[in-house]
This record gives C-alpha cells, sequence and structure tokens, in this order.
C-alpha cells in the first residue's frame, strides 16, 4: 500500500503568500473581461429584429395605401449612448400592392448586418393582415422582416417583431402567419425588437 508523504508547511505559510498579488489581479482582470463580453454579447444576440425567408403572404394582394406614402421621422434613443438620433422612413409606391421602403439616418445597429449603404437601408414592402392587425412585410437584401404598423392621429409606426417572438422553427409561409396570428391572440403586449422600433413617426418633407 502506497502512502501519500505530506510536505511539511512552515509556521505562518499560505497558498496567498506564496502566490504573487499579480497573479491575482490578472486573474479578476481575465473575470472581467469575460464577463463582459458575455454581456455584450448576448445584448447583441436579443437585439435583432425578427428575419426569415418567408413571407406571410405567398405574394401581396392588398392595394397600396396613399395615406402611407411619402416622409416620415422621428427619434430613437440609442441603445449604446443613450443619445437621440433623427431617423426618416420614405415610403413610395412600386406597383398597385407594393412599396419602396427607405430608412436613413444614423443607423449604426444595423450595420454589423451589412444593410446599410451611405447612412441608407433601401428594400420593398407589402402588406399583410393577421388577427386584425396591419403588417409589412419588408424585404431587405433577401432578408424578410416583419413589422407591425399602426397609423393613428396622424402619426405611424413601425414595430419590428423581435426575434425570440417564436421557438418555432419555421419552415414555410403558412407556419409563419400561424406563429404571428398565435402569438397575438395568446399576449397582451407582442414581443417588438424595441432597439429597432419607429414610434409615433409625423410627416416631413
Amino acid at each position: 500500500m502506497i502512502y501519500a508523504k505530506k510536505c511539511p508547511s512552515p509556521r505562518g505559510f499560505t497558498l496567498a503568500a506564496a502566490v504573487p498579488d499579480a497573479y491575482f489581479c490578472s486573474m479578476q482582470m481575465k473575470t472581467i473581461v469575460t464577463i463582459t463580453l458575455l454581456f455584450c454579447l448576448s445584448v447583441l444576440l436579443c437585439s435583432c429584429p425578427y428575419s426569415s425567408t418567408h413571407l406571410l403572404d405567398e405574394s401581396p394582394s392588398i392595394y397600396v395605401e396613399d395615406d402611407l406614402l411619402g416622409n416620415w421621422a422621428t427619434f430613437v434613443t440609442k441603445p449604446a449612448s443613450g443619445k437621440e438620433e433623427p431617423v426618416k422612413l420614405i415610403l413610395s409606391k412600386k406597383t398597385d400592392t407594393e412599396y419602396n421602403i427607405a430608412f436613413t439616418g444614423k443607423l449604426d445597429e444595423l450595420k454589423p448586418f451589412r444593410l446599410v449603404y451611405k447612412d441608407s437601408v433601401t428594400g420593398t414592402a407589402f402588406m399583410s393582415t393577421v388577427a386584425g392587425k396591419q403588417f409589412l412585410n419588408i424585404t431587405i437584401k433577401e432578408n424578410n422582416y416583419i413589422a407591425e404598423l399602426k397609423l393613428k392621429d396622424g402619426k405611424l409606426s413601425l414595430l419590428p417583431l423581435a426575434e425570440h417572438f417564436t421557438s418555432k422553427m419555421i419552415m414555410n409561409n403558412a407556419e409563419l402567419r400561424n406563429s404571428v396570428e398565435l402569438h397575438y391572440r395568446t399576449r397582451v403586449h407582442p414581443i417588438y425588437d424595441d432597439d429597432f422600433c419607429l414610434k409615433e413617426m409625423v410627416r416631413v418633407n
């Protein structure tokens, strides 16, 4: 039988005394940096509007609403700095059932997604109705985004659904429509991506 031999410990000897303070400082800094990176990563992943290869309808069928056409603007609070920045939404008629859509302003949050060109994001959109609500199917660089549309008292709001509004893997247009309808019929407050919401926009030149 083999017995482990105990090493003699001088009186007053401690591990902390043997290890330099710099080591503990280094480990603490590494821990802080790791936590910070994980926090930033979680914010980045959560702060993302829902995108899909699918749409609420196979093809546009609702006619363009003249009341929506034109330039709309509002101020948004930047999540990183807390500053308010102006953002403009431009809607024009592409066809009888489709819109040209453009966003202009300091769109730093969208730059990681490679959607911004010269401080603008452009695409197309068409309207769908689900659960008694109006939505825009917005297509930008082959990515589709779903945003609830509200026009009240002359002010327009565009409220994109958050990436985690559903945990279901969407396989086709019908499943996307069913998921949105279920979400609105079972929740008092829909899950929007607040960082990308444009609320109570007013008409501008």
